[in-house]
């Protein structure tokens, strides 16, 4: 099982930024890769980052690249996504996901929204 706790969401502004956090606990060696997604009202979830345990290797939405970065931090089992040159149609609940060979695992996911 993994424990996943989301946090760093909120409210910007158009061209702001902000830094989501996704804290694992639990069987931390059987992650194979970490994403965020994120869900829009009336929208499907859509990958957004993710990121790779042993090697790091990322890859990334179209929509975001070059804007939304996403690092891991194994001392501290958490992994980032910055955001920044925020759009309004970045608005979503943003959840991080844990891969891993049996089951994916769900964090409850993060309110971000993007005034204009």
């Amino acid at each position: 099982q993994v424990q996943l706790v989301e946090s760093g969401g909120g409210l910007a502004q158009a061209g702001g930024s902000l830094t989501l956090s996704c804290a694992a606990s639990g069987s931390i060696s059987s992650i194979n890769a970490m994403a965020w997604l994120r869900q829009a009202p009336g929208r499907e979830r859509e990958l957004v980052a993710g990121i790779t345990i042993k090697g790091g290797r990322t890859n990334y939405a179209d929509s975001v690249k070059g804007r939304f970065t996403i690092s891991r931090d194994s001392a501290k089992n958490t992994v980032y996504l910055r955001l920044s040159s925020l759009k309004p149609e970045d608005t979503a609940v943003y959840y991080c996901n844990a891969n891993t060979l049996l089951a994916d695992y769900w964090g409850q996911g993060t309110q971000v929204t993007v005034s204009s």
